[in-house]
């Protein structure tokens, strides 16, 4: 692990108009950590996330990636958002483009990298996520499993530090939820620093190093999978698990 935590949250506050979803959040993600993060919806978990790579600005406190400043005058957005790999519920796959496409796009156009070797990297990234035979299949003839799986390729191409995960297999059938969450355990079993939200709480205990309850825009308990499950330490906690049996 690093001297310091890779992804450091202190006193992170984050409002839309006069609805304030983060409330002083304090977190920290170690270098080759997988936090998942649960909570009831509208808890502020996936604010959380955005604001990690700036897709949402906070109005208080501090955000940094590997000691740089995600908030304030000083944040290269541009360089944060290199480090930083995130995959949504919604696909987000540019339709007019192949599943290589898709993936080789960012290292070639951002990165600078020449179109041969953008697009042999992003055939061994769909590759290792299971999806190479469909490297030249657009979108429309994915099943939603395939196309997730096509964009955490595509985040995995701009070579991050973290990835963040939002809820990505919420809008899948249940069928092909667990060829995803299969890419997500490889990821986490490869030492890859993984910031993730989830309402699947079997993988949550089985693939966490650290669970953090969201309730109303603050952290109310943080532990280890185990401690976790079976013995919250908040009321808050216990009330969480007990809706879910």
């Amino acid at each position: 692990m690093s001297a310091r935590p890779l992804v450091e949250y202190d006193a992170v506050d984050k409002s839309f108009g006069e609805t304030q979803v983060l409330r002083s959040v304090d977190l920290q993600v170690e270098d080759g950590e997988v936090v998942v993060v649960v909570g009831p919806s509208g808890s502020g978990k996936s604010t959380l996330l955005r604001c990690a790579n700036r897709l949402e600005e906070v109005q208080g406190g501090e955000l940094r990636v590997a000691g740089d400043p995600v908030t304030g005058p000083d944040a290269d957005v541009n360089r944060i958002r290199r480090r930083v790999g995130m995959v949504f519920q919604s696909f987000n796959l540019f339709p007019h483009m192949t599943a290589i496409e898709n993936v080789a796009v960012g290292p070639e156009r951002v990165l600078g990298c020449a179109r041969e070797d953008a697009e042999q990297r992003a055939y061994d990234l769909l590759d290792r996520v299971g999806v190479a035979d469909q490297a030249t299949s657009h979108p429309e003839e994915l099943s939603g499993g395939q196309q997730q799986r096509v964009a955490i390729a595509r985040a995995l191409a701009m070579d991050p530090q973290v990835m963040l995960f939002d809820e990505v297999t919420s809008a899948l059938d249940p069928e092909l939820v667990g060829e995803v969450l299969d890419v997500m355990r490889d990821l986490a079993r490869d030492g890859m620093t993984m910031l993730v939200v989830t309402h699947e709480m079997g993988f949550a205990r089985e693939v966490g190093d650290r669970i953090v309850l969201m309730s109303d825009g603050r952290i109310v308990e943080q532990a280890a999978p185990e401690p976790f499950f079976e013995s919250p330490s908040t009321r808050r906690g216990q009330q969480f698990l007990s809706r879910l049996l």
